[in-house]
């Protein structure tokens, strides 16, 4: 190409400093209101999805609480569990060594109490039986008996201890309760 085409070409061409809008496609402000509508509706879904995201983080959270927990009631009560023929034991042996008056007994009396303080500190304290009234949750009727000097379904003997509380028994008390009355 020429040195005059060149020029002329160069002047036929708009010049920079003409107006920047004819060289730029600006957008329409229906087109800016399709565009925000487009970012409102993907901010509202990434919205939603976080509170999602953080609803499942609360509600997992929630379900490792509850099954930690559960695991370490079945762990305290596998535990309170293998105590539970130690004071079997010791009990047999108190019955045995009663008429003794030597230090074994009362050696033997103190472990015996430290087992039962061990259960107790595990969750499962000694159910309170003689004496009070019989309660299917913490007693299981072993013998039956008649005796009109206490009140009916009353406990009068405790052959097995029991270890526990309502709700939470480890083993019902085996107990000899009385009979009730055909009036009662």
């Amino acid at each position: 190409m020429s040195e005059e085409a060149e020029v002329t070409r160069q002047r036929e061409q708009p010049s920079a400093a003409a107006t920047p809008e004819d060289d730029l496609d600006l957008p329409t402000p229906e087109d800016l209101r399709a565009a925000q509508e487009v970012l409102a509706a993907q901010l509202a879904t990434a919205e939603d999805r976080w509170r999602r995201a953080v609803a499942d983080l609360d509600n997992h959270r929630k379900r490792m609480g509850r099954e930690m927990e559960a695991a370490r009631e079945q762990e305290r009560q596998r535990a309170a569990r293998a105590l539970l023929p130690v004071v079997d034991g010791l009990e047999r042996a108190l019955e045995f060594a009663q008429s003794s008056d030597d230090g074994l007994v009362s050696g033997i009396t103190a472990v015996h109490q430290q087992a039962i303080d061990a259960l107790r500190e595990l969750g499962y304290p000694r159910i309170a039986a003689e004496g009070a009234g019989f309660d299917p949750r913490l007693h299981e009727v072993v013998s039956v008996t008649d005796d009109p000097s206490v009140a009916p379904r009353t406990v009068v003997a405790v052959l097995r201890p029991g270890f526990g509380s309502i709700g939470r028994v480890l083993r019902p008390a085996g107990v000899v309760v009385t009979r009730e009355t055909e009036g009662s």
